[in-house]
């Protein structure tokens, strides 16, 4: 199955359980509280039949602002939170930009996919790790916006890995080379490199001499 469709499929089954636990909590509450359907639904603006299908997650499924609604009705307030889960799903520029990356690089190197970082519980991961003369992270961009976010997150990713040195792989298209040079000097404490050392270095199957930009 592809991984398009994997994550389709777990992401339905999340939604669903979701749905589930927050019925179980409603009802719960408005149990203990003494509340008829009927009272929650007046005051959510609801009907009682939405209030019972809401409760047992049944016919179609319930909107964020129907069950902050109804949270707010009984005392409650309804949170909703997202955080890192596992890998995203790979595009196919980011598919072909690692495609370029990796048929340009010396034959010392042993190509790693989705390489974790840190311990237990930790779910970043390099989108390649090189290991060979010591070992390389490698975080691929096909489009750049946020330079800081990209440059704080490799940093706690290095500080973290043990890896010895930091590649940032970039797509050379027209906006990743104007926002590069934009930004390049405020980058340089982090990637000293650019892209003809790096690949000079990767090419003759050494380690790079810095962490480095490598723009394909």
């Amino acid at each position: 199955m592809a991984s398009v469709d994997r994550a389709r499929l777990r992401g339905a089954r999340q939604a669903r359980k979701l749905l589930q636990d927050v019925g179980i909590e409603l009802r719960a509450a408005r149990v203990s509280a003494g509340y008829s359907q009927s009272h929650v639904a007046a005051a959510a603006g609801l009907s009682q039949a939405r209030v019972s299908r809401i409760e047992r997650a049944q016919s179609a499924p319930a909107r964020i602002d129907e069950l902050a609604v109804q949270c707010a009705a009984l005392g409650l307030r309804l949170s909703l939170k997202v955080y890192p889960e596992g890998s995203p799903v790979r595009d196919a520029g980011q598919l072909r930009l690692l495609a370029r990356f990796r048929s340009r690089l010396g034959l010392r190197f042993r190509w790693r996919s989705e390489v974790p970082i840190g311990g237990s519980g930790d779910l970043r991961a390099w989108d390649v790790q090189l290991d060979g003369p010591g070992s390389i992270g490698v975080d691929a961009e096909t489009r750049l916006t946020d330079m800081q976010a990209v440059q704080r997150r490799c940093e706690a990713k290095l500080r973290d890995s043990g890896v010895d040195r930091l590649i940032l792989l970039v797509g050379a298209s027209r906006h990743n080379r104007r926002v590069l040079a934009d930004h390049r000097e405020a980058l340089r404490s982090t990637f000293p490199a650019d892209t003809p050392e790096v690949m000079a270095a990767l090419r003759r199957g050494s380690l790079p001499g810095s962490n480095g930009i490598v723009l394909l």
